[in-house]
């Protein structure tokens, strides 16, 4: 009896392990095997992965994605890094060609300050906002005495 439940036991346990295996999303890595002629070729082609935006994502860099369009970016980042194109130059073409959008960390000028000071300004109306509804609240929570009233309060409390 005990052995027959302990098969049932290593039945249910496979199943379910089988049943996690195939029900797990499929995790692919990209991995880029490049050569690059230096260090230095390869640590600006990790910097500049890093500082560009996936525009499929939105949220990652090109490093981070697996999207299509962020395996082209690479490649193409690595042909131009390949064939001496300057970092500044790189970038400029991407912006060309993708817009200011897929700069990770757009520069400061007039179209992105609400970007840039956006989240501040919205911080500060939130701590407003806190103050205001507090000051608010307090105020309803006072008891208004009556003179009477005052007058028999102070004189409970002088006793």
């Amino acid at each position: 009896m005990e052995r027959k439940q302990t098969t049932i036991q290593l039945t249910i346990i496979l199943a379910f392990s089988l049943l996690t295996l195939l029900a797990a999303p499929r995790i692919e890595a990209a991995i880029d095997i490049l050569e690059f002629d230096s260090a230095q070729q390869e640590q600006r082609y990790l910097d500049l992965i890093d500082e560009l935006r996936c525009l499929v994502c939105q949220n990652q860099n090109l490093a981070d994605s697996n999207a299509g369009l962020a395996q082209d970016l690479r490649e193409r980042t690595y042909q131009m890094i390949r064939s001496g194109t300057s970092d500044a130059d790189i970038v400029t073409y991407m912006v060309e060609r993708y817009g200011e959008f897929v700069m990770y960390r757009p520069p400061l000028k007039t179209s992105t300050y609400l970007l840039w000071f956006g989240p501040v300004i919205f911080l500060l109306l939130a701590g407003f906002s806190v103050a205001l509804y507090t000051r608010r609240m307090r105020i309803k929570k006072t008891v208004k005495l009556s003179p009477q009233e005052r007058h028999k309060a102070q004189q409970l409390l002088d006793e």
